[in-house]
């Protein structure tokens, strides 16, 4: 049909020819964003070319998310093309941060134990504004301070706030997600003000930037070596953590101001002065608050200090003074009983025997092969799996027959299982029972000790060890506390004695003594004392 010699469709042709729908192009009439160039006399619509290229450039920004009145606005002229999409643009950047927020809060869900509740919560805080997390954390640090007079701290803590950028990464969303958790945490305001009272009494007034860079390094320092204490192997409750103690406390004296010049030595004073600092700067919530905000801000994030913290803390109070450990070992040692004679002819050479055997026969009822999760099952050792548990049985009966040839064992942190944890143990246990019978080894003065401390202490090892072992495997294993009753019964008193002195501090060797009968079998009561939980 022609009108005005324009060539005019129906609207089921211009359906077929942009692909359509009818309903849609009848609708879009109606609002007026493609109207019709005419109508035939029976009173159906009639399109023209431009109504063709109108209905295209309609259905294109529709596809790009524009709405019917932005839509209308270019088609009409009534704003430019390119305004029309600069504010489009800026409208989906909005929509894509909301739904790059949703996803972040969706995918920390995942990753957490999270109830409806949590949930809603979680949305509410990944959502809020600038202004609003600011008021959170100003509401959060103004509350915990309260009438404390610290202007420094106080201004410390109110200018890190939470900067979450416009287009945050999961980790940061994950961050302020957690920081608003934490900051409703009462431990942590606690933590907070006993920093800032600490801090008011003992370093009031400004820092300087020299001396937090002094600061800095020092903490640099001390980690570093803490660190690598730990990845030797070396326990800070032992006389060989006094050199770390030295060292670290050599270097922390000359910053202590408030001292005099005569109290900057290495003794009682000193040593107690940082255990405090220690104990009051190593919160782990106040820790984990400064990490997330480093996390949401964008900023290099300081690994954790909260176990050297530990193992320092534990160090210094194992040793209060110079050499202290040493010295109180000194004593021990020199008292010349054997508490093995029970254990047989040979004494602690004997027992040690023994219980080596008694270790071999349940590594070997370890089978990977029946029982795909036998490694990975958990012991009563914190955060120790029976692969782990199994490799410090071999590298205890490394160590101290490395002691007893006069060749340390330095390789705390390798492997020693290999792919037969049966066979390693066994040959570790040979090494260790033939250097101990090497002819007068047991007299040898090792330091201190003579050589049969050295023994007794693998004995004293492989008796908790072994009764965490038979733990781990369960009833298969019988009674852990029935196993070898006469030697847990001769280790109790030298249990007692030699750690009895030692602090049950969070990064010692042993958890606080724990409840058992008095008529629990021995080992049962041995493995209490060391800090085992006793079923």
């Amino acid at each position: 049909m022609q009108v005005d010699d324009t060539e005019l469709w129906g609207i089921g042709e211009v359906a077929r020819k942009t692909g359509t729908p009818v309903k849609l192009i009848r609708h879009w009439s109606d609002v007026g964003i493609v109207p019709p160039a005419g109508r035939t006399g029976a009173g159906y619509r009639l399109y023209d070319a431009g109504a063709l290229a109108r209905l295209e450039l309609a259905r294109t920004l529709r596809e790009l998310g524009l709405g019917l009145p932005e839509i209308r606005d270019v088609l009409d002229r009534e704003h430019t093309l390119a305004e029309v999409a600069g504010a489009h643009v800026d409208a989906l950047e909005s929509q894509i941060r909301a739904l790059r927020t949703q996803q972040a809060v969706l995918r920390s869900v995942t990753r957490r134990a999270t109830t409806a509740q949590g949930l809603a919560h979680m949305n509410r805080t990944a959502r809020m504004t600038a202004a609003e997390r600011r008021t959170l954390i100003h509401t959060f640090v103004t509350g915990t301070l309260g009438d404390l007079d610290v202007p420094t701290y106080r201004r410390g803590l109110l200018a890190a706030t939470p900067e979450l950028p416009d287009d945050p990464t999961d980790q940061q969303v994950d961050a302020w997600i957690e920081l608003s958790e934490l900051v409703a945490d009462p431990a942590l305001r606690a933590g907070m003000r006993r920093m800032a009272r600490y801090a008011a009494e003992h370093a009031p007034g400004e820092h300087d930037e020299a001396a937090l860079q002094a600061m800095h390094r020092l903490t640099d320092f001390w980690t570093e070596r803490v660190n690598s204490a730990m990845r030797d192997g070396i326990a800070p409750d032992s006389p060989a953590a006094e050199p770390v103690v030295a060292a670290v406390v050599a270097a922390w004296l000359p910053t202590q101001t408030l001292l005099s010049d005569d109290g900057r030595t290495d003794g009682p004073a000193a040593r107690k002065l940082l255990v405090e600092q220690l104990e009051v700067g190593s919160d782990e919530r106040v820790e984990r608050y400064w990490q997330l905000l480093c996390t949401i801000n964008g900023l290099p994030v300081r690994p954790s200090m909260a176990a050297a913290g530990a193992w320092l803390v534990t160090a210094l109070r194992t040793s209060p003074a110079p050499g202290a450990r040493a010295a109180e070992l000194d004593g021990i040692y020199d008292d010349g009983a054997d508490a093995w004679q029970t254990a047989g002819p040979a004494g602690v050479l004997d027992a040690c025997a023994r219980v080596l055997d008694l270790v071999q026969g349940l590594v070997s009822a370890v089978d990977p092969v029946a029982d795909p999760e036998a490694f990975n099952r958990p012991t009563p050792c914190a955060d120790w799996d029976v692969r782990t548990l199994l490799d410090h049985l071999v590298w205890e009966n490394l160590l101290w027959a490395g002691l007893a040839d006069g060749a340390p064992r330095s390789d705390f942190a390798a492997d020693h299982l290999g792919d037969d944890h049966v066979a390693a143990f066994r040959d570790a246990a040979r090494g260790s029972l033939a250097a101990f019978r090497r002819p007068g080894m047991l007299d040898q003065r090792y330091g201190p000790a003579p050589g049969r401390r050295i023994v007794e202490q693998l004995v004293i090892e492989m008796l908790v060890h072994g009764w965490d072992l038979a733990t781990a495997l369960g009833p298969a294993a019988g009674h852990p506390g029935d196993l070898v009753p006469d030697l847990a019964e001769a280790a109790l008193p030298v249990v007692h004695e030699i750690y009895g002195p030692l602090p049950r501090t969070e990064g010692g060797s042993f958890g606080p003594p724990r409840p058992v009968p008095d008529d629990a079998p021995a080992l049962d009561r041995l493995a209490a004392y060391l800090g085992r939980t006793v079923s």
